[in-house]
């Protein structure tokens, strides 16, 4: 029978340790660290739409992507510290991959291809990274984040945080690397 939240959280409380993380070489942070104190285990958190109510996602007009098509859609943030993040998320309302019927699944596939490729073929991406967290809105969407090709102390799971760390690309060079990535998904190039 797997442990519940309360007796992880009993095993782990007094038992936390400090992974090796700063002998990575992608790890963005020098001098001591500890992990933080872990809190005992609480309610979920409500997530923006839960359920499709009220949900940002939803609402917005096709003209506040970057990108749209029958079942898809692509937006980006104002520009961080990586060359390029765009998000890709269903047109419709659902919360988890696995809550997709499957002929949108098999297609949410080959756009995850297409994506990554799109931004993959900018010049000077080294590897893009596609993630899917889903702990702040409920409506489905994955992160595509392009990390510079020979700065590869930017590698790995780390990158997400070095986006942050990075001082934001700027303007004129984020808008024209968003404008290459539709460029590329409009052209059908495979």
């Amino acid at each position: 029978m797997p442990e519940s939240a309360s007796e992880i959280y009993h095993r782990s409380a007094d038992a936390l340790r400090m992974p090796p993380v700063e002998e990575w070489a992608s790890f963005p942070f020098a001098g001591d660290m500890r992990p933080r104190a872990l809190q005992p285990p609480q309610d979920e958190p409500a997530l923006e739409g839960e359920g499709g109510v009220d949900c940002r996602a939803c609402t917005l007009p096709d003209d506040e992507f970057l990108w749209t098509d029958e079942h898809w859609r692509l937006s980006a943030f104002e520009p961080n510290g990586l060359p390029v993040v765009v998000i890709l998320e269903p047109r419709e309302h659902y919360a988890a991959p696995g809550d997709l019927p499957d002929d949108l699944a098999r297609e949410c596939g080959v756009m995850l291809g297409r994506v990554e490729r799109a931004v993959r073929s900018l010049d000077g991406i080294g590897r893009v990274h596609v993630c899917r967290w889903g702990e702040g809105a409920e409506h489905l969407h994955w992160w595509f984040m392009g990390r510079p090709a020979g700065l590869t102390q930017l590698m790995s799971s780390f990158a997400a945080i070095w986006d942050d760390v990075l001082p934001p690309t700027p303007q004129d060079i984020w808008r024209d690397n968003l404008a290459r990535v539709v460029e590329h998904l409009r052209s059908g190039q495979p």
